[in-house]
């Protein structure tokens, strides 16, 4: 790689340690700090050595991957798009917060609606022409480096350089600060080894899945399940466009499934808007050209998945009512994830020609005490957040079964959902259903 002179002066004068570049922190900021697997650790440790001299300082972010030096300090907030583990910890103490969003517009809000004092996030060393690229997470990081004060770039030279639709990179002209990372790991996500329950799940989902067809897959045990199966089927000419990359998706392509050959939109391509995995994750992803990252303004964008034949949309849930409410984001009044783009997907594939969406979950979960619960419930368990409104959804299965809710009355769904709930609360149910007029 050759830089040219001018770039390598401008590289040098922006170049800087990086308590030198955390002193443009002021009390009171905001500052968009990384989000999922690219947080920048070595800004975070200068910054954590200026907090006894700062006040109400709010990071914003999302899904923590490892607790951060600065929010140690009383006068560090985090603001989570996204909950993860530790963001439900740091709730109970008070130092978490969620940012309720439809994901596809986090860029709108950070364009039109949200202040940006500061940007700091990784990136890939500067390439010849100038550009930065963001490596493992796109999403929403070039709409604020738009609207920020101050954009610092802390590079890790073992992220992935992927090739982008667009957004995916940004350019030394538009950085303020460039500091060379020393924390340069890549956070990874272990695979989530999938249970019987989302094998059999999946194996509800399978049929539903034809040659050429487009997919969307969630996070966890089912997606690893439904990719253990489709690389063992007869299934062949799959395509990609998913908010997620993740391992099950390397091991499709590795397994010959995904050519992207009949996709509409982004022919041949795996479209995405961030990335979590393994390293054999990040090496697929590197320099390669099957690969497009995008904003999630456009991944995620349903005037986008609509035109997209056969796409086939498959998300989680936490809790599910008679009537088909989907929650996927919180265990009544507490935020447990996020609602990420799952209403997006739902719709877009059902808009699709030929396309289908599927909420899945199994039936039930056990507490602490060991004691079985049903998941599919009469109404929402009271403060459950509604992800996806009924007449949005589609398919719902569990490991009893899989119902199409389309068009149905009340009464069909609550007769349906109640047929693939554990069978020692279908009893119960059914009494509830009728106290309710169902």
């Amino acid at each position: 790689m050759m830089v040219n002179d001018a770039l390598l002066k401008q590289y040098a004068a922006k170049c800087v340690t990086a308590d030198e570049a955390v002193a443009c922190v002021k009390s009171g900021d905001w500052i968009e700090f990384g989000f999922f697997a690219n947080l920048p650790l070595t800004l975070d440790v200068a910054l954590a050595k200026r907090m006894t001299s700062l006040k109400a300082i709010k990071l914003r972010g999302g899904v923590l991957m490892q607790m951060l030096k600065t929010l140690e300090s009383e006068a560090a907030t985090w603001y989570s798009y996204h909950f993860g583990g530790l963001e439900r910890m740091l709730a109970k103490e008070g130092k978490a917060y969620h940012i309720p969003i439809k994901y596809s517009e986090v860029p709108v809000y950070l364009r039109e609606n949200l202040t940006t004092d500061v940007v700091m996030v990784q990136a890939t060393p500067m390439d010849e022409n100038g550009y930065f690229n963001f490596g493992v997470t796109f999403s929403h990081f070039k709409a604020a480096i738009e609207k920020a004060k101050t954009v610092i770039i802390e590079v890790n030279s073992n992220l992935p350089r992927v090739y982008g639709g667009y957004d995916h990179a940004v350019h030394i002209d538009d950085v303020h600060y460039i500091v060379e990372g020393e924390n340069n790991a890549i956070f990874e996500l272990p695979s989530a080894v999938p249970s019987e329950t989302d094998l059999k799940i999946a194996s509800y989902v399978m049929p539903e899945i034809e040659d050429g067809a487009c997919l969307q897959l969630g996070i966890g045990g089912l997606p690893n399940a439904l990719g253990k199966l489709i690389a063992k089927s007869d299934l062949k000419d799959l395509s990609v466009h998913s908010e997620m990359l993740a391992d099950a998706f390397v091991d499709l392509a590795e397994a010959g499934k995904i050519t992207g050959k009949y996709k509409e939109l982004d022919n041949g391509k795996i479209v995405f808007t961030f990335a979590a995995g393994s390293q054999k994750l990040y090496a697929f992803m590197h320099d390669n050209p099957m690969l497009a990252a995008y904003p999630v303004d456009y991944v995620n964008n349903v005037l986008v998945t609509s035109k997209i034949k056969h796409f086939i949309s498959i998300n989680g849930a936490l809790e599910i009512d008679l009537t088909g409410q989907v929650c996927s984001e919180s265990m009544g009044y507490k935020q447990f994830t996020g609602a990420g783009g799952q209403l997006d997907f739902v719709e877009g594939a059902y808009l699709s020609e030929g396309g289908k969406t599927f909420i899945c979950l199994p039936a039930t979960f056990k507490d602490k005490t060991g004691t079985l619960h049903s998941r599919i419930n009469p109404v929402l368990t009271s403060g459950a957040v509604v992800t996806t409104p009924r007449n949005a959804v589609q398919y719902v299965v569990t490991e009893y079964g899989c119902v199409n809710l389309k068009g149905l009355s009340t009464k069909e769904r609550a007769e349906k959902i109640i047929n693939i709930a554990h069978p020692d609360f279908r009893d119960s149910l059914k009494k509830a259903a009728g106290k309710m007029g169902l």
